[in-house]
């Protein structure tokens, strides 16, 4: 091959990462729009900084790079307790945390050598909230999540408890596995890391938060989030202590509600701790065009647990323990967890 034709190739593949998405006009928008999915709202693509430099971002959120989407159809809100209710009549699915724990698949996570449970341990179950009476630090979190032997999705906060009531609540327990489950159901897939940060700015500048740089601003709470003490005296001055009705805060400027809190949201990414670093170095201070995340996870603190990114944060954010309730913020969950704050939405490519 000549130089001649190694620049060419060189030049084209350049381009093809600079270039942006075809500008939509009025007309455009409007055909879309007016077939956009019942309950899905239209995202128009672009170029957004991905990621954070901020002094309050997490090393998992540096270093900021430019990246853009295409358009993409997405859930105007988490996917409810109703809707999900729906998904399970219809095909009998049974979720994760409704099954035995597979101590097989378990042990592959855990040091080579580690004892097998009791059998009552491995009943089906989830993690629930439910701190200490005494909180120690801040840095064990088993103060404050419990295996629950009965928690799901119909049972939030363990047996005893219920959904009856709350149809419009999003459905949380769910496992990534059963977030792909419902979204293959409903014809639509799981958003990538890149889909659901840009969309959560809803196009905003790179403010703090979602709607600015004021957490609550003119004393306005804006999002589901703890206020208080972590972890055992939450305030509830937004109104509630687990889960609020979607719609129940204003929806962002692309009309999406609770992106920001409530509870967290699946993406179809992989975890890397290193994922943007990696990500700006390929793009060669280009814009990464449509990121889809890395091909297998790496989470350092436990390195044998394939992970995958969740985001938004929930209604256990605190700004003195954690402050996850900003689009650039992410974490890392094992992919077959379910949470009690742990829900989902989907997307829809546009044809």
């Amino acid at each position: 091959m000549t130089l001649k034709n190694i620049l060419l190739i060189i030049l084209v593949l350049l381009f093809s990462c600079k270039k942006k998405e075809k500008n939509f006009s009025a007309n455009d928008s409007k055909n879309i729009n007016s077939n956009a999915p019942k309950g899905m709202v239209l995202i128009k693509g672009g170029e957004f900084d991905m990621g954070s430099n901020a002094a309050k971002a997490s090393k998992t959120e540096y270093p900021a790079y430019k990246a853009s989407v295409k358009s993409f159809y997405m859930d105007e809100t988490e996917v409810t307790n109703d809707e999900f209710a729906q998904f399970v009549s219809e095909t009998g699915y049974i979720t994760v945390a409704e099954k035995p724990v597979n101590w097989e698949e378990l042990k592959k996570q855990l040091p080579p050598g580690t004892p097998k449970p009791d059998n009552e341990m491995l009943k089906p179950g989830s993690l629930i909230f439910e701190p200490a009476k005494e909180i120690e630090n801040l840095y064990d979190i088993t103060q404050w999540w419990t295996w629950s032997l009965g928690a799901d999705w119909k049972h939030p906060h363990g047996p005893q408890s219920s959904i009856e009531g709350k149809g419009n609540h999003p459905v949380v327990h769910v496992s990534y596995e059963d977030a792909a489950a419902y979204a293959k159901w409903a014809g639509k897939r799981l958003p990538t890391e890149a889909e659901w940060e840009y969309a959560s700015k809803g196009g905003e500048s790179n403010g703090s938060y979602a709607w600015g740089d004021q957490l609550v601003p003119n004393g306005e709470y804006l999002a589901n989030f703890f206020q208080g003490t972590f972890p055992r005296d939450n305030t509830n001055l937004d109104g509630f202590a687990t889960t609020a009705p979607v719609k129940t805060f204003p929806a962002n400027k692309y009309g999406l509600y609770d992106m920001i809190g409530n509870v967290w949201e699946w993406t179809s990414d992989w975890f890397r701790y290193d994922t943007h670093a990696r990500n700006k170095l390929k793009s060669n201070q280009a814009t990464c065009k449509n990121p889809q995340g890395p091909s297998q996870s790496y989470d350092p603190n436990e390195p044998l647990v394939p992970k995958r990114v969740i985001k938004g944060g929930s209604f256990l954010c605190s700004e003195q323990y954690c402050s996850n309730y900003r689009p650039s913020a992410r974490m890392a969950t094992a992919f077959d967890s379910g949470q009690e704050h742990l829900g989902f939405r989907c997307v829809k490519d546009v044809n």
